[in-house]
This record gives structure tokens, sequence and C-alpha cells, in this order.
């Protein structure tokens, strides 16, 4: 059973399928309830699998038990989280700019809001007595921004770079229990968040920025984290894998 944040649309909902596609239960988790999230609950229904809509704002560190609860009350005790649920910048702007209020709402989401929820559910699969034949497993979806500087948009770099940090401190803790922690780093991939400035990464693509010269989908990021929830690398653990295009290669 898994609990995927942040998945109405782009990469969440992705990943809610491909491991519906694989045979998980889903928990597919919003901010709150939509039209888009009842789709999404019914696409992965569709394959055969539980699904089930969890409305929850990861920011609100006092509502992460309820959001658990809720889970697994619907479909079971968890196996798997996804810390998919991630905002960007109010406004790209001068790194000299930035304004308080939207470093703040970067780190209440991407950093703080991840770190509290994966500490809560982490003690739960420590608290209780795991099936053997099931992989527990904790995947968090950064970005490239975790290691690669944006300057029109530093407050979502930072928070990035410390959600990156947060998935190593995990898979130090938590690796020897059974519970493998790993961190995907996607680059440009088509999704809503990235629509205002697909025109400009076009251009910079088609002009030799990635190694792939193209957008990356949403279903290329899932089939990573379907490998990964599902025991596919179990000599790994903490490792970021990036999906980029190559962007983050270095070149002379």
């Amino acid at each position: 059973v898994a609990l995927i944040t942040g998945a109405r649309r782009g990469i969440g909902k992705a990943i809610a399928l491909g491991l519906a596609r694989a045979g998980f239960d889903v928990a597919i988790n919003d901010v709150g309830p939509s039209a888009e999230l009842d789709a999404a609950v019914a696409e992965a229904m569709a394959t055969g699998v539980r699904a089930a809509a969890i409305a929850g704002d990861i920011a609100e560190t006092s509502g992460h038990s309820a959001i658990l609860d809720e889970a697994e009350r619907a479909l079971g005790p968890l196996t798997t989280l996804i810390n998919n649920a991630g905002v960007s910048v109010a406004s790209r702007g001068d790194l000299l700019e930035v304004s308080e209020a939207s470093y703040d709402r970067c780190q209440s989401v991407n950093t703080r809001g991840l770190f509290f929820l994966t500490q809560a559910f982490a003690r739960r699969l420590l608290a209780r007595e795991r099936v053997l034949n099931l992989h527990h497993s904790i995947v968090t979806i950064t970005s490239a921004n975790a290691i690669g500087v944006s300057i029109n948009r530093g407050e979502y770099c930072v928070s990035k770079a410390a959600a990156s940090m947060v998935s190593k401190l995990f898979a130090a803790r938590l690796s020897n229990d059974g519970i493998g922690v790993y961190e995907i780093q996607p680059g440009f991939i088509e999704t809503d968040m990235t629509a205002p400035s697909k025109a400009r990464y076009d251009k910079l693509i088609a002009d030799g920025l990635t190694v792939i010269k193209r957008f990356g989908k949403p279903d290329e990021v899932a089939r990573i984290a379907v490998t990964l929830a599902t025991g596919g690398l179990p000599y790994t653990s903490g490792q970021a894998i990036a999906a980029d295009a190559g962007l983050l290669t270095v070149r002379y």
C-alpha cells in the first residue's frame, strides 16, 4: 500500500498510476478535495486495485497523523511513502528581491512538511511488525535544482537541496531496519508547474542545455519510482537518481 503526496496530477499522478499498475493499492493525496483528485483515484481503480482520495496539506504538520490514519483505514497498513508534494516560487525574480513569505512557503512544503511526514511514517513502520516479503520504502521527489542553481528562484533551490539532505538522513537512519530510502531528481518534465517556462527551455534544450534534447514525461519519472518502490534496487539506499536528460552531466 502506497501513499503518494501531491498526486492529483503531474508526476505524482503518474507515480500513483504506475504503482497501481504494479499491483499497489494507492492512497492519493492532495491539498484538498477536487475533481482532479477524484479522477486520479478512478483511473487507479480502473487498473483493478483499491484506491482512496486523501485530502490534507503537507505543510500542516499537525494533520500528518490524520493523513496517515485515513490512508490506513481505507487501504490497510502502508508500506510505501512517495514524497511528491511540492510548490514552486510565487514568481521568479532577482535573488536579491526574494521575500520571506515566498521563502517560507517553499520551506513549509518542500522541506519542513516533507521531513515531519517522513518522520511520522517511519515511526509507524518501526513500531509494528512488518510483512517480511514486502518491500518497505520512502521515495522523495526533489529536483535537479537540489544541485543546479537557478538564481531566479533561489528559495525553491534551497528547499530542494534541503529535501535532498532529508532523504539522505532518513536513509542513514532507516536502511538497516529494512526500509529503502531513495531520491529522484527530475529535470525538465512536462507538467503544469513547468508550463510557464516551457517555451524558453525548449529553445535552451535545442541549443544543448541537456544531453537528451527534449522535455521528459511524468511517466518517465514514475518508472523510476516504481522500480524503487518494488525493491528493484535492493542493495541501494540513500542515492539520488537523476531523471534530467543529462542536464547535470559535466561537459567540456
